[in-house]
C-alpha cells in the first residue's frame, strides 16, 4: 500500500495506538488528518493514559495533518445535521478527505457504507 494517502480518522488513530493488528497494513501510507481530529485524539488519550503518553503519540501525526477551508467546514456541519451521532472532527475530516480525493479510514459505524471510506473494524 506504499505510496497512497488515506485520511485517518480519530477512529483509526486510536486503533493504531491500541495496536490493532487490522490497522498494521495501514503503516505504510501517507497519512493525512486534522488539527481537530488530533485534538480529539490527544482528548480521548488523556483519559486514558498518561498525559505525556497521549501528547508523544500526538505528536507523531503532526506533520500530517492539513488545511481544512471554510468550504469544509460549511459542509461537514450540513452533513453533521443529518448524521447527528457523529462526532464535529470526523465529518470535517470526512469533507476534507473528500476534497482531497482520498480514502476515509474508519471503523466508525456511522460511516459504514459511505463513498470513500475504507471501514476497517477490530
Amino acid at each position: 500500500m506504499s505510496n497512497l494517502i488515506f485520511f485517518f480518522d480519530t477512529y483509526a488513530l486510536f486503533e493504531i495506538f491500541r495496536g490493532n493488528s487490522k490497522y498494521t497494513s495501514y503503516q505504510d501510507v501517507v497519512p493525512v488528518t486534522t488539527i481537530f481530529n488530533l485534538a480529539e485524539l490527544n482528548y480521548g488519550l488523556k483519559k486514558e493514559v498518561d498525559s505525556r503518553v497521549a501528547d508523544d503519540f500526538t505528536a507523531k501525526f503532526l506533520s500530517f495533518q492539513t488545511e481544512v477551508s471554510f468550504d469544509d467546514i460549511k459542509n461537514a456541519m450540513s452533513f453533521k445535521i443529518k448524521h447527528k451521532s457523529l462526532s464535529i472532527p470526523d465529518v470535517v475530516g470526512y469533507m476534507v478527505a473528500l476534497r482531497l480525493q482520498v480514502k476515509f479510514l474508519t471503523g466508525d459505524e456511522g460511516f459504514r457504507n459511505l463513498p470513500q471510506v475504507e471501514f476497517v473494524k477490530k
